[in-house]
C-alpha cells in the first residue's frame, strides 16, 4: 500500500508533505496536461502537481496528515471520482529512468 497525491495538489504544489517525507518518494511531475485535463491553473510556471511512487512509499502517513489541501490519500481510501489518480502516481514515477527519477525527486533536505 502507498499513499497517493490527487487532483487538489495541481496549481499548488504546497511541498508540506515532502517536508515530512522520511524517504524522499515525491516527484515533481511538470506536465501541463494534467493542470488542462482538470481545468486548474498553474502557479507562473509550475505546472503538473507532485506525485509519490509507490515502491518507495513506506506507508507510514505522515504526508496525509501535512498536506493543506487534503490531496493525499491511502491508496485504498482515495475517493472514486480520484481513482485515476492512482494509476497516474504509479505510471509516472515508476516509469522514469534513475536520472529522471533524480531530477524530478522533492527532497526534504
Amino acid at each position: 500500500m502507498a499513499y497517493v497525491v490527487t487532483v487538489n495538489c495541481l496549481g499548488t504544489k504546497d511541498r508540506s508533505c515532502v517536508e515530512v517525507c522520511p524517504v524522499d518518494c515525491f516527484y515533481n511531475i511538470k506536465k501541463k496536461e494534467y493542470n488542462d485535463k482538470y481545468g486548474r491553473e498553474a502557479k507562473g510556471d509550475d505546472v503538473g502537481m507532485l506525485m509519490i511512487n509507490p515502491d518507495e512509499c513506506i506507508h507510514c502517513g505522515a504526508c496525509e496528515t501535512e498536506c493543506p489541501v487534503e490531496a493525499i490519500f491511502e491508496d485504498s481510501g482515495v475517493p472514486e471520482n480520484l481513482k485515476d489518480f492512482v494509476a497516474a502516481n504509479a505510471e509516472e514515477t515508476t516509469s522514469m529512468s534513475e536520472s529522471d527519477l533524480d531530477a524530478a525527486r522533492c527532497t526534504s533536505k
